[in-house]
C-alpha cells in the first residue's frame, strides 16, 4: 500500500478509488483524496465508527474550507456515504436513507 494511505483497507488502492470516481462521474482532486486520507483513519483508529462521530471529524479537519457544506459540494453523494465508498470503507448506518432520498 502506498505511504500516503497508512490506514486503508487491504484490497483497497488509489486505483481501485479512481474507478470508483469515474464510476460515479468526480474527479478526484487533492481535497477528495485529503477525504479519503481521514476516513481511513478514523476507521482505522475507532473501534466501530458511528455516523454522527464521523460527520463531526470530517467537519473539524475542512472547518477552513466550509466543513461539512463544502464536503457536500465536492461530494455530491455525500462525503460520508460516496466518501466511505471511495475509501474501501463500510458504510456506517444511517448514512444513505432511501426513504428520504438523503445521504451523509
Amino acid at each position: 500500500m502506498s505511504d500516503s494511505f497508512p490506514n486503508a483497507p487491504s484490497g483497497w488502492s488509489v486505483s481501485t478509488a479512481e474507478a470508483v470516481a469515474k464510476e460515479d462521474g468526480l474527479e478526484l482532486s487533492d481535497d477528495h483524496w485529503q477525504l479519503i486520507r481521514a476516513l481511513q483513519e478514523y476507521y482505522h483508529k475507532a473501534e466501530r465508527p458511528h455516523l454522527r462521530q464521523i460527520k463531526d471529524a470530517l467537519e473539524e479537519s475542512f472547518h477552513s474550507k466550509g466543513g461539512m457544506k463544502y464536503l457536500y459540494e465536492i461530494i455530491p453523494g455525500g462525503p460520508v456515504a460516496q466518501g466511505c465508498k471511495l475509501a474501501g470503507l463500510d458504510v456506517p448506518a444511517g448514512a444513505v436513507d432511501k426513504s428520504f432520498g438523503s445521504v451523509a
